[in-house]
């Protein structure tokens, strides 16, 4: 603590490589301004180098003639300079990206172990299979409670479906059943006619019995 009071505290290399390339680009930008400076020069020495080819003045045309060979190679230069140093930028930049998914995957380890440590595989596999086996209990009572639902509440209805369907046909053949009769079908008009029928039938069996009695009389008296 006392020498980082003294001499500062000591930077992470994600600190340095940041300074690094925000130099870069602050060099970058002063060699974009140095490059246009020479080409607003260079236009100037070609213009000049028109006026005094108009005026004759040979000696001075060949002067500037060098000063634009000299001040284009150094726009070439400033251009390739930029390029190299936009290439360092690129690889602190990718070494940047390289330390951050470092880190990442640091992270993720650690995380991963600590997981793995507490993670109890028999124990987990055991609670998987009590699982499963009281999930299996749960569905057999169900389905036993739902034949035993369908045995209670399914025996009425069909029994009420029996009788309609019972009825329906006594209906369509025109018979009546009655309990109080044993379960006998009879025709429904006959019900209120029955009686009378008998009454009138008794006579002509009387007739029928004394007519076979006379004879018998007569052939025992022959």
């Amino acid at each position: 603590m006392a020498f980082a009071a003294i001499f500062g505290r000591r930077k992470t290399p994600e600190e340095v490589m940041r300074e690094q390339q925000r130099l870069l680009n602050r060099t970058i930008r002063e060699l974009d301004r140095e490059r246009a400076k020479l080409e607003q020069q260079e236009k100037k020495i070609i213009a000049d180098i028109k006026k005094m080819a108009k005026q004759g003045q040979m000696d001075a045309v060949k002067i500037m003639a060098k000063d634009l060979v000299r001040t284009r190679s150094f726009v070439k230069k400033f251009i390739l300079m930029k390029a190299n140093i936009q290439a360092v930028s690129l690889k602190i930049q990718t070494l940047r990206s390289t330390a951050a998914m470092a880190n990442a995957m640091r992270g993720v380890t650690k995380a991963m172990s600590r997981m793995n440590s507490k993670m109890n595989l028999p124990q987990l596999q055991k609670i998987m299979m009590e699982f499963e086996k009281q999930s299996e209990i749960m569905d057999m009572k169900e389905e036993m409670m739902n034949d035993t639902m369908d045995d209670v509440i399914g025996e009425d209805n069909e029994d009420e479906e029996s009788e309609q369907v019972v009825q329906q046909v006594f209906d369509e053949l025109g018979l009546v059943f009655s309990e109080e009769l044993g379960g006998i079908q009879v025709p429904k008009n006959a019900l209120g006619a029955q009686a009378p029928a008998g009454a009138a039938k008794e006579p002509v069996a009387l007739d029928a019995d004394s007519d076979l009695q006379s004879r018998l009389d007569n052939l025992r008296r022959e």
